[in-house]
């Protein structure tokens, strides 16, 4: 696919903990096969040719990025991250040199398709925002009330689910980030910080197998289905 775009960086925040898997360790340094997630999230970025460098956001405290070869790539740069996750995404905006486009890509989302990052990259192009890949929602959706009982079902023909990559300018994303995070507003990704400046990102369909780690059963559904590859 033809891609009229110049240059990319990449920033994975990775500084989070990921308390609901349940591990010793942080959920971007768990593995499939010889590589953690962590590892595969960034691969998946960097097999792209528009995708130059790619900026790792990790906590003070990790201790475990120095072991991985990423640590030595010539192509990734380490930043250290914050409590949130618009403070990670900060940090590595801030080492992201001047970059026009900035990718961000979920540490624990370690099945990206370079289908779905072409199609991204070429649609996005010309966007005046940006966007994100996501999913329209497949499922019956209920809305719950105080009690835990249904209060109403929600329309699906209207509601996606938000993945990574996002990709939007870097002035942009910089000042919806950095502002939303003066005004303490909630915003759980890129997109969100964007739609809090007044901008409406670009949905764009992708794979629904690009699941990102969050609990135990996430993680050993991509080892059975990695069997044959591995």
């Amino acid at each position: 696919m033809a891609v009229s775009f110049p240059d990319v960086i990449a920033v994975v925040p990775a500084a989070g903990i990921g308390s609901r898997m349940q591990m010793e360790c942080p959920k971007q340094y768990l593995r499939i096969g010889q590589q953690t997630l962590l590892e595969h999230a960034v691969a998946g970025v960097l097999q792209h040719p528009c995708v130059k460098k790619v900026i790792i956001a990790i906590s003070p405290t990790d201790r475990w990025f120095a072991s991985l070869p990423l640590a030595c790539h010539p192509q990734v740069d380490v930043v250290y991250g914050g409590e949130q996750r618009a403070d990670s995404v900060l940090a590595g905006l801030n080492k992201a040199d001047g970059a026009h486009w900035v990718l961000v890509h979920d540490a624990a989302r370690p099945n990206l398709a370079r289908t779905d990052l072409d199609r991204l990259l070429a649609e996005l192009a010309d966007d005046p925002v940006g966007g994100l890949l996501a999913v329209p929602a497949r499922d019956t959706l209920k809305r719950a009330d105080a009690q835990g009982r249904v209060a109403a079902t929600i329309d699906r023909s209207t509601v996606w689910q938000a993945y990574t990559p996002q990709m939007f300018r870097l002035g942009a994303l910089h000042r919806a980030l950095a502002d939303s995070l003066v005004a303490d507003a909630v915003v759980t990704d890129e997109a969100s910080a964007m739609e809090w400046s007044g901008q409406s990102p670009r949905l764009i369909e992708g794979r629904s197998d690009n699941i990102k780690v969050t609990r135990p059963e996430d993680l050993e559904w991509l080892r059975l289905r990695w069997a044959n590859r591995l």
